[in-house]
């Protein structure tokens, strides 16, 4: 297979427009690497100036060993997957499967046995002989990954392949593809604006905004510890709650006091951030780090503030609040104990040890 190298890679257009800025990342062999970031953020160019479908303004990219920078797409053996699946419309399933060997003058018994093999590993044996326009969006998916199959590239390029599909379906086509991964071994660069997809499918994740990485890491490395603002608040649902405000001795202790409350950091967030005290600061805690002090400790959990019931989102398993002090809205997830009521008090436990803290100009993570 092969390892892909971008080194420097930058767009711009004829309107002065710089979609790409400088981006570097490596996608070893074998690896899934996903692209994620907001609508615009350049995710897809990178994507399609690897595939040789978009020019490249300046920087590098390679396939393996070799510079592909003027290499035309047909010589870079890569399969690329599209958001609209790309079928013909007047062939058939299998027709659609075997184009590309058909081109490459393969012989029929082995086009035969290669869509055979395709068609089962993503069970629509007994589609085949159907055309596109009889075949559901999830099996049109399925037909499109099992074109890009057939060929054996050494990369898969998947651009926004589910976005399309109903949720149930794309969480079913979700593990298709990671099984596939998991079963060919190829090199695969998937390109999502869903967080949900990137953080579980990929190995790794370069995370984009304006043209620009803001993180390249694990899945779990990337929502623990995010690199900054952005990141934080991009990964994960619901969000991160954000809170600005400033750091100030109390009682021997250093605090984070936003107006509404005042909660104290740990030893080793006051060790890390003396140097913000008396200075704006910006708090970060994830949903679940927040708790219903009617039902869990704390003793555990001792920072608290009172907040009122918003909106109550019942999911079954668990229970989306919506939390309003005087100043701010919190989100958190609750355990499903016992439904809150709009516009009820509570009082709510958070695990500060949890907490993240950033530089209000910089906006970088500092702990």
């Amino acid at each position: 297979m092969a390892k892909i190298t971008v080194n420097n890679l930058n767009k711009f257009y004829d309107n002065g427009f710089h979609a790409v800025k400088d981006v570097c990342f490596t996608a070893e062999d074998k690896e899934f690497v996903v692209l994620v970031g907001p609508s615009g953020c350049g995710k897809t160019t990178v994507l399609r100036m690897i595939a040789g479908l978009e020019e490249i303004s300046s920087g590098e990219i390679y396939i393996g060993e070799a510079l592909v920078n003027k290499m035309p797409p047909k010589e870079r053996d890569i399969a690329m997957v599209f958001q609209n699946y790309a079928l013909y419309p007047h062939m058939s399933v299998f027709e659609n499967m075997a184009f590309a060997l058909k081109l490459r003058k393969e012989n029929k018994e082995e086009i035969k046995r290669k869509v055979d093999f395709a068609a089962h590993m993503l069970g629509i044996e007994s589609m085949l002989k159907r055309k596109p326009g009889q075949l559901s969006g999830g099996q049109r998916q399925r037909v499109a990954l099992g074109r890009a199959i057939v060929r054996n590239p050494k990369v898969f390029l998947f651009d926004e392949p589910l976005s399309n599909l109903d949720a149930k379906l794309r969480v079913a086509m979700r593990a298709e593809i990671v099984k596939l991964h998991h079963t060919l071994g190829n090199t695969m660069i998937y390109v999502t604006h869903d967080q949900v997809e990137a953080m579980t499918m990929a190995d790794r994740i370069v995370v984009m905004k304006d043209g620009i990485i803001h993180q390249i890491d694990t899945p779990l490395n990337i929502y623990n510890n995010p690199a900054n603002i952005f990141v934080a608040g991009f990964i994960g649902s619901p969000a991160i709650n954000l809170s600005t405000g400033k750091l100030a001795a109390k009682d021997g202790a250093l605090v984070f006091d936003n107006g509404d409350y005042q909660l104290a950091l740990t030893p080793d967030q006051a060790k890390v951030l003396a140097g913000y005290k008396d200075k704006a600061i910006i708090m970060g805690i994830r949903p679940e780090d927040l708790y219903d002090a009617r039902f869990d400790s704390m003793a555990e959990f001792p920072a608290s503030f009172k907040a009122e019931v918003d909106v109550v989102e019942p999911l079954g398993n668990e229970y989306h609040v919506i939390l309003k002090t005087e100043n701010q809205m919190f989100t958190a997830r609750f355990d499903p104990k016992e439904l809150p009521r709009m516009g009820q008090q509570l009082e709510i436990t958070l695990d500060m040890a949890k907490a993240h803290f950033f530089d209000p100009e910089s906006e970088a993570n500092i702990f």
